[in-house]
């Protein structure tokens, strides 16, 4: 670890806001507890010199694999600096960081610990072992939100009225979660062949670009998907709070663009998975969304019950791509090659055969493949 790093500090409460503005080279300053994986990817992709957290990367609640991802791409990472320092930090302004302590203008602004990879395996290990009472805590919470929004099952909620078109058709929802990026490759002939209805939430939609693909629909409170996306003429839900209120819409009237209104409990990817079933959509195809526990906990909020609720009402026609990708990470082994190479050469061998009789040819080849081989 260098002594001292300098450089432009760029700070948000919010990561994925962060990450929009932050230029390679640049010191990402965040306030987020348990730095989760999409963070880090995030994170990653912009590049920044140094990641400094007012809050606990890894707080030892859940094994969290965030920090781990930083450290593994060559981004060091200054831990618990304080809500403090978080304040007192400059946006836009450059700073220097000297033996885990910040300055800016010759003035000591605040301090923290660096993270080294020995420290962030020890205190996942210890994580591990919370695993337990956490999970009691988790559903404790479940049960208790799932009270709250059993609407969501029984089909209480009023769905907006939309243009995209989901009756008896194929539905891609594509969220940006582990691994997508991957997925999206792996299901590119099906994309292809099959033609789904594709469904951005939020930052999917620029995953789907990213892949060449246009989205049909995109949904979300609209905080962690580009201009680009929402310019690209997709059909625009806002998902809004139980209350109404659709924070998201002040965007979209930023940008000139019209949307309509989903008022419900739950994240974004619950509502659009329901969405695609109240709609009449015969099959939906997941890719990215939260299936386990370390997701759900990565999530951050309590219970999520409006997951399980959903997953319970649409999962006769709900197909989980997530890790598809897995399946084709092998590579093609040599001896794999050598007998399909050996598979084509008998039929050729044998139509030699039957056309030069009595030559002299399979002898010479013979000769040849022994020198090649080296028998």
């Amino acid at each position: 670890m260098e002594n001292e790093i300098r450089s432009v500090v760029r700070k948000d409460r919010k990561t994925k806001k962060l990450v929009q503005r932050l230029k390679p080279g640049e010191i990402a300053v965040v306030n987020h507890p348990d730095i989760d994986r999409i963070a880090a990817e995030m994170l990653i992709k912009s590049r920044p010199q140094l990641v400094i957290n007012a809050g606990d990367s890894i707080s030892g609640r859940y094994p969290n694999p965030g920090p781990g991802l930083l450290l593994a791409a060559g981004i060091p990472i200054l831990d618990r600096v304080g809500e403090e320092a978080f304040a007192a930090l400059p946006d836009g302004c450059e700073v220097v960081v000297r033996d885990a302590r910040i300055f800016f203008a010759g003035q000591l602004l605040g301090e923290g610990r660096f993270l080294t990879s020995s420290l962030v395996e020890e205190l996942v290990e210890k994580a591990r072992l919370n695993l337990g009472s956490e999970l009691e805590n988790f559903v404790r919470n479940t049960l208790e939100y799932a009270l709250k929004e059993k609407d969501i099952i029984l089909g209480a909620l009023p769905l907006p009225e939309i243009r995209t078109d989901f009756r008896k058709k194929q539905v891609l929802v594509v969220v940006r979660g582990e691994n997508y990026r991957e997925d999206l490759q792996a299901i590119g002939s099906y994309l292809r062949e099959v033609r789904p209805v594709l469904v951005g939430v939020d930052g999917g939609a620029d995953a789907l670009l990213e892949t060449g693909f246009l989205p049909d629909l995109i949904i979300g409170d609209m905080d962690s998907v580009s201009d680009e996306a929402l310019l690209c003429g997709a059909e625009l839900v806002v998902h809004a709070y139980p209350d109404g209120r659709a924070p998201g819409m002040e965007r979209l009237q930023r940008l000139g663009k019209e949307g309509v209104v989903f008022a419900a409990p739950g994240t974004s990817e619950d509502i659009a998975l329901l969405l695609a079933y109240e709609k009449g959509a015969s099959l939906i195809v997941a890719v990215g969304t939260h299936t386990h526990m370390i997701d759900f906990l990565e999530k951050g909020r309590k219970g999520m019950a409006s997951t399980f609720l959903v997953r319970l009402k649409v999962g006769s026609v709900l197909v989980d791509a997530r890790g598809v990708s897995l399946l084709y990470r092998n590579a093609i082994k040599a001896w794999q090659i050598w007998l399909i190479c050996l598979a084509a050469f008998f039929p050729l061998l044998a139509f030699f055969s039957l056309a030069y009789p009595g030559s002299g040819w399979l002898r010479l080849l013979w000769l040849r493949i022994r020198v090649f081989l080296g028998l």
